[in-house]
């Protein structure tokens, strides 16, 4: 995941710099979803606490069928999560983000 906050850094490091990306094991209860379990979500910041993006370490991993589909799935996952931050579309954020198939 270090590698894809750093590329996405590179390119969007005014925007993000006050973004604090974080792993976790699973969504807590508390955490608002329908449907199957999220790979992770944006976490508004409050009371001069930085917006998070988190990532479901457990999640992704369950759905992921090997290395190289987990290094995609975060790519993915992050960039979804920065172009909803940032109001733009995965495209816009990364150009080689290919929508995936539903």
């Amino acid at each position: 995941m270090d590698d894809e906050v750093r590329r996405l850094g590179a390119r969007w490091s005014r925007e993000l710099a006050r973004v604090e990306f974080t792993v976790e094991e699973v969504p807590g209860v508390e955490a608002p979803f329908d449907g199957p379990v999220p790979l992770g979500q944006t976490l508004p910041g409050d009371g001069g606490r930085p917006v998070r993006i988190v990532v479901y370490r457990r999640p992704v991993e369950s759905r992921a069928a090997g290395d190289a589909e987990l290094s995609q799935m975060i790519r993915d996952l992050l960039v979804e999560e920065v172009a909803d931050l940032l109001g733009l579309s995965p495209e816009s954020v990364d150009p080689s983000y290919d929508t995936p198939d539903d």
